[in-house]
């Protein structure tokens, strides 16, 4: 069983990090999760810092991500989606120990039950999926 949980269309800027965090926060509080908090905000962070710096949504005059929220059973699915490009195709980097960056999707890929790239009218997405427990 699939429910909507909530979705905001956001700049393309670094701004757009913190302001996706607080969603994502507000929205789980909203639902009534907990416990998973910080998976959630890393994944939602890294996605979209990533979206930002990778994608024409962070190029372009204007540019705008979207991130979503969804329940599937007991996994929160989340959804960033961007303008794409042909620059890039988002994958796991193997960043070297003085790198100062390059690590997020690999911690993405620790802290979720799965990631994945899809191609959208739009662009692209990237969707991560995690386990969250309930509160009563």
């Amino acid at each position: 069983m699939s429910r909507f949980l909530g979705k905001v269309m956001l700049p393309g800027s670094e701004s757009s990090v913190p302001l996706a965090r607080a969603f994502a926060r507000a929205l789980l509080e909203v639902h009534g999760y907990d416990g998973d908090e910080y998976a959630v905000l890393l994944v939602v962070s890294e996605l979209v810092g990533n979206s930002v710096q990778h994608s024409d949504s962070g190029r372009v005059p204007d540019g705008r991500l979207w991130v979503a929220f969804e329940q599937i059973g007991t996994v929160l699915h989340v959804t960033v989606a961007d303008c794409g490009t042909e620059a890039s195709v988002p994958g796991v980097r193997h960043a070297d120990g003085d790198d100062q960056t390059g690590r997020g999707l690999a911690l993405v890929e620790l802290v979720a039950e799965k990631w994945g790239t899809d191609e959208i009218t739009a662009g692209r997405s990237v969707w991560a999926d995690l386990e969250l427990k309930r509160s009563a």
